[in-house]
């Protein structure tokens, strides 16, 4: 991108206020664009199982540490922004999606930015193609519309960066201390930034600025020590992000996993082969900026797959636009042809892991399924709602949050089902038949037909570290509850099942 004018200090500000306003609308536009169809999607999962109760907390009572959802290690930055949304334009589904839109949308443009800082000098404009590949990415197109905290970290992590290789400090280090109020672990950012300013002589006194992301978070887990006597918050949170995610095989197929996600899922293996191709031939990567964001990579990426026992692909997203800003560095160095050929793969292997699943168990929320579990959800929750209104009914959470609460988007009465953690048979055949009149069973993990749970090699292997084991079917619902199959709906490879004591 060509620098603006130098024709004198304000001139200069003036030009590039401007193009950062068109930018930034523009990005904002293609954002909210694209979403326009799910502005009214009820929440999914830990939306409505943690956030969007935390922050409904905060909007009707005040209260910073959840009463209405289990208080964790979370900061409360997020739920409290949401709440000041509906304090102004009154709580609803879409406020909440355009209020995290608006968050996505200056994440991507912060991600350009940053992109031209990163790749100054190099051939092919190439800051664009971090920008233009961030929006079709699959995991940010779903997660820049959902109340969850990866996004906005990815938001302040590529904000912080840019203002300390600006050296703009005081910004900066405001910049970490907002990424740790939105997730604890942001501080992993701030911490490898006072590293290079101490090794830094000219530039060691700003290390200071950095101590306030330190002292909020230490604030706050304080406060949340004092609320639940848990310095975590919950002994069950710590247990099963620290304690669970720690197993050697778990971590170290989690690492692997983390290295596939960013550079060979979705196609990424072609920017991945530009990145290998410049640190042989260049020394592109070799100066001080590439030092800092090459080692925060590294460093979140070990972070993650040591610390959070779910192994979401969406802790991944705070160094996700950095993967493609690298790519787009190596690409510069190709020849134009072969440059933009691998672009056109990579966004071509996007476009396509936005729709089509993979054969093996993934989160839902990484693409469009979340789409297909909301939708089949919702209209499971209406049936239910409409016919057993007074019945006994049985199911696993998250649809059971969604059932006992209008304003997540899925009935327009509360309901009182009772509560399982999943719906495994060695779950609910210690639960008591006359207890249940309806039964509602779902996917909750991704089983093709097709799909690597089919190799018996692989299910004992999932059985054995990750206590995986297929839900009740209809035969084991008909011995053990006596109840018959009502109704079947299908999405796209994912299911609900009502089961009754009789058809209606």
């Amino acid at each position: 991108m060509t620098a603006p004018s130098e024709a004198g200090p304000k001139s200069r500000r003036g030009v590039r206020l401007d193009t950062y306003l068109f930018f930034l609308l523009s990005f904002t536009l293609v954002v909210f664009l694209t979403h326009v169809a799910y502005f009214g999607l009820p929440y999914f999962w830990d939306e409505l199982g943690q956030f969007v109760p935390a922050a409904l907390d905060i909007y009707h009572d005040g209260a910073w540490i959840p009463h209405s959802t289990v208080p964790n290690a979370h900061p409360p930055g997020v739920m409290a922004y949401l709440a000041a949304v509906w304090d102004i334009f009154g709580y609803s589904i879409p406020a909440t999606r355009a209020a995290m839109l608006l968050l996505g949308s200056c994440a991507s443009f912060f991600t350009f930015l940053l992109a031209i800082h990163l790749c100054r000098g190099l051939h092919g404009a190439p800051a664009f193609a971090p920008a233009l590949l961030l929006l079709i990415d699959p995991l940010f197109y779903t997660q820049a519309m959902m109340a969850q905290l990866d996004m906005p970290a990815m938001l302040f992590t590529v904000l912080a960066l840019l203002l300390f290789l600006q050296d703009r400090h005081p910004a900066a280090a405001l910049a970490c201390t907002a990424l740790v109020l939105v997730k604890e672990t942001g501080a992993l950012l701030p911490m490898i930034l006072v590293l290079f300013l101490l090794a830094d002589p000219p530039r060691s006194k700003s290390a200071a600025y950095y101590i306030a992301p330190f002292a909020v978070l230490a604030v706050w887990f304080f406060i949340l020590w004092r609320a639940t006597g848990h310095v975590f918050g919950d002994a069950g949170f710590t247990h099963y992000n620290l304690g669970y995610a720690l197993n050697p095989v778990r971590a170290s197929l989690c690492f692997l996993r983390r290295i596939y996600y960013l550079f060979l899922a979705d196609f990424r293996w072609a920017g991945t082969v530009a990145i290998v191709l410049a640190l042989k031939k260049t020394r592109i990567y070799s100066n001080r900026a590439w030092r800092v964001t090459w080692l925060f990579i590294g460093a979140h990426v070990l972070l993650v797959s040591v610390l959070g026992g779910a192994e979401l692909e969406r802790y991944l997203l705070p160094v996700l636009p950095l993967v493609y800003i690298a790519m787009s560095a190596g690409w510069s160095l190709l020849r134009p042809m072969w440059r933009n050929t691998s672009i056109a793969v990579v966004a071509a292997g996007l476009l396509a892991g936005l729709i089509f699943n993979p054969p093996f168990p993934f989160p839902f929320e990484n693409n469009l399924a979340m789409v297909d579990f909301v939708e089949l959800q919702r209209t499971a929750a209406q049936f239910v709602e409409k016919t057993y209104p007074s019945r006994r009914i049985y199911t696993a959470w998250p649809l059971t949050q969604a059932l006992r609460n209008p304003a997540f988007g899925y009935v327009n009465a509360k309901l009182l089902p009772a509560e399982t953690g999943d719906l495994r048979y060695s779950t609910l055949r210690v639960v008591d038949p006359k207890d249940v009149d309806v039964l509602v069973l779902y996917s909750r993990t991704w089983e093709p037909e097709w799909g690597v749970l089919r190799f018996q090699a692989i299910e004992r292997f999932l059985h054995r570290f990750y206590e995986y084991e297929p839900q009740m079917n209809t035969t084991q619902v008909r011995d053990h509850f006596g109840l018959v199959p009502i109704q079947r709906w299908t999405r796209r490879g994912q299911w609900v099942e009502i089961y009754s004591r009789a058809p209606i």
